[in-house]
């Protein structure tokens, strides 16, 4: 067969040509260390690792939230316990408060005190983040939660909460609204609130009171209107909410229980012809209120009676209430302990999903360098031969024989 000086000059320049194209091609694997450098070299594995590096790509965005998250709830934390530290010094005043020693000049000390734990309280209720977003208020990251005017708080957010996307199917409560963290606090013993009327005249204390019989709850609110009559004192009890007598002309012992619907109390001390006491269902009050009505109480000359009284009655109600505050809030706080705990689950999950995704990539693109190096050498030495065979058969002529 005659093969012309052409065909041969071709045949052997494609040939270099192919043995060039597969030395740099294994060449780039030794460099990368990937086996596919496009995603014709391998369509199936390429895919694949397609998939896998986007699966790794959420994971990592996922774990940016849950950082995020956990810096948010972490600084919602701090602030809590700042407000507890505030209420437990608010309780230990509300306590000293109640001795007998003190004037009316002294109390209005303690109250000018309270009002600056008071307005410390309203300054971390709006408590912003580093990017100068407001904590408490809702989704309304920009409004300012808590308006103050003198001891009147009120609230100018919402009542949602902030999501953050920490996990493929989990989005955390990053944030807690005002409303539900200093303000939905049940009032009273959490079931009914007990209040003695502020125009009494003895010397009667009433209780907290408790619930014997759940059953026989009714939700209605009552009075405990007093009777002294020739030296002897009764008591009726009325049903407010439904205009009818529960009760009439009980004897009176101080200090004796007092139980009806479902409920029992007591009363101490000796109540004044008209006096009254009222039971209503508990009801929501907020951190600022109970502090507000503390100052009050204490601002309220009551050095002589029925002062002293009114005092007393008004420090048992707002111990109750700063007790009842303080442990709402420890509840925020371990709720958002939880969280915290979750995210740190899910980080720890995440870590482990990165190491396996990184290892798939590794089995899908690595390349076995071992061989990328044999194949090198290989086609090293193909391309040499292609070449020197190339010189010496574009060199034949017949002329050299001539």
């Amino acid at each position: 067969m005659r093969v012309s000086t052409q065909t041969i000059h071709e045949t052997g320049t494609n040939l270099m040509l192919q043995n060039q194209g597969n030395l740099v091609k294994t060449q780039q694997q030794l460099s990368t260390g990937k086996r596919i450098l496009t995603p014709s070299d391998d369509p199936i594995a390429a895919a694949q690792a397609l998939n896998v590096t986007q699966a790794a790509a959420l994971n990592k965005q996922f774990s940016v939230n849950r950082a995020s998250a956990s810096s948010s709830l972490g600084l919602e934390e701090n602030v809590l316990k700042q407000v507890t530290s505030i209420l437990q010094s608010v309780h230990n005043s509300a306590v000293y408060a109640g001795n007998s020693t003190l004037n009316d000049a002294d109390k209005k000390i303690l109250a000018t005190e309270l009002r600056g734990k008071f307005d410390s309280l309203v300054g971390l209720a709006n408590t912003t983040d580093e990017n100068g977003q407001f904590l408490f208020s809702g989704y309304q990251a920009n409004t300012k939660p808590f308006v103050q005017t003198g001891l009147n708080v009120q609230y100018a957010g919402d009542q949602g909460q902030r999501m953050n996307q920490v996990g493929s199917a989990r989005q955390l409560p990053v944030s807690d609204s005002g409303i539900d963290v200093f303000e939905r606090i049940r009032d009273g013993n959490g079931i009914f609130s007990t209040a003695a009327d502020s125009l009494n005249n003895g010397t009667g204390i009433i209780d907290k009171g408790s619930v014997i019989v759940p059953a026989d709850l009714t939700g209605a609110n009552y009075e405990i209107n007093f009777t002294v009559a020739a030296g002897v004192t009764t008591y009726d009890i009325v049903n407010v909410t439904t205009g009818s007598a529960v009760s009439s002309g009980n004897p009176y012992t101080s200090d004796s229980a007092i139980s009806f619907d479902g409920i029992q109390l007591s009363i101490t001390g000796d109540p004044a012809n008209g006096d009254r006491f009222t039971v209503s269902p508990s009801s929501n009050q907020s951190i600022f209120e109970t502090v507000s009505d503390l100052i009050t109480a204490l601002e309220t000359p009551s050095s002589s009676q029925p002062g002293s009284t009114r005092l007393s009655n008004s420090l048992n109600t707002a111990l109750q209430n700063i007790n009842n505050s303080l442990e709402h809030v420890l509840t925020k706080q371990s709720a958002i302990g939880a969280r915290m705990n979750e995210i740190d689950s899910l980080e720890s999950v995440g870590d482990d999903q990165n190491i396996q995704f990184e290892k798939l990539l590794s089995d899908l693109q690595d390349a076995d360098l071992s061989k990328v190096i044999s194949d090198f050498q290989r086609q090293q030495l193909y391309l040499q031969a292609a070449q020197q065979s190339y010189i010496k058969i574009s060199g034949l002529s017949l002329f050299n024989y001539i």
